[in-house]
């Protein structure tokens, strides 16, 4: 037991250093990315003065539009270098950034009357520990809203060309693409009181041409920025490979994306 988690606590510590790689923020930008929190805030209807989590939330894709609505906001990442350019990104708003796990949310239960992330918490190695928690700190009649990739969409793809080119992850890490299946959602919040619901979104990513979308991902998309370091000369395989995928879309990739609604029952 306590050698799995130290080799869990390798894990996360690893993606710290994945994450911090590269300028995602300049990625979010280039692909209009940021977009998807402002549309989730909007389909959750985040009001003014209501407690807003968002779970894993990066540069503050979800955060930031919510702090925009009036909201009190609470953002959450792993990655330190995340929440500085979060933080930058917010300036003249008022949202409280803080360092933590998804799977170990330092909030006291029922704080927050809506929860979000949007294709964050699905990096978390442990699926059902992660909505245990979110659960945890969802009030009754507290609301979800989350972003996940789908495996079918080309995002889907670009993950498994990637993936290819390593050996399958650790038994602990569960695939992040879970997240973008409505059956194992549900199977993830079973028990928790959450009703949920699910609908599909497009998100057009556009790049100059395919070499241009993968030098983007080689030189600001962290797993994309080490995956080149660590393979070496195997990478001009796999830039072939996504030049091959980005080529038979034109550059102009529709990013599939689950959108995930729920509310915890209110106590009888």
């Amino acid at each position: 037991m306590l050698r799995g988690m130290q080799q869990l606590a390798q894990y996360k510590e690893s993606v710290r250093t994945t994450w911090a790689t590269g300028d995602y923020d300049a990625m979010m930008r280039q692909e209009g990315l940021y977009e998807v929190g402002s549309r989730l805030v909007k389909t959750v209807d985040v009001r003014p003065d209501e407690d807003v989590l968002d779970v894993a939330c990066g540069t503050g894709n979800a955060a930031i539009p919510a702090a925009q609505a009036g909201a009190r906001v609470t953002g959450l990442d792993l990655t330190p270098a995340m929440l500085l350019k979060a933080q930058e990104r917010a300036a003249g708003l008022e949202v409280e950034w803080v360092e933590g796990d998804a799977e170990e949310l330092p909030f006291s239960a029922e704080r927050f009357d809506v929860v979000l992330s949007t294709f964050g918490c699905m990096f978390a190695p442990r699926h059902e520990v992660v909505a245990d928690e979110i659960a945890r700190v969802l009030r009754p009649g507290g609301r979800l809203g989350l972003c996940t990739w789908t495996p079918a969409g080309v995002i889907g793809e670009f993950f498994r060309v990637v993936g290819g080119y390593f050996p399958p992850d650790p038994s602990y890490v569960d695939p992040p693409l879970g997240w973008g299946e409505e059956d194992r959602v549900r199977e993830l919040f079973e028990g928790t009181g959450i009703e949920l619901s699910f609908s599909r979104e497009v998100s057009v990513i556009r790049h100059a041409s395919p070499s241009a979308a993968v030098d983007c991902y080689a030189t600001k998309f962290g797993p994309v920025v080490l995956a080149r370091e660590a393979l070496d000369d195997r990478w001009p395989a796999l830039r072939s490979d996504l030049l091959e995928l980005f080529a038979a879309y034109d550059a102009v990739l529709p990013a599939e994306y689950l959108v995930v609604q729920g509310r915890r029952a209110r106590r009888a």
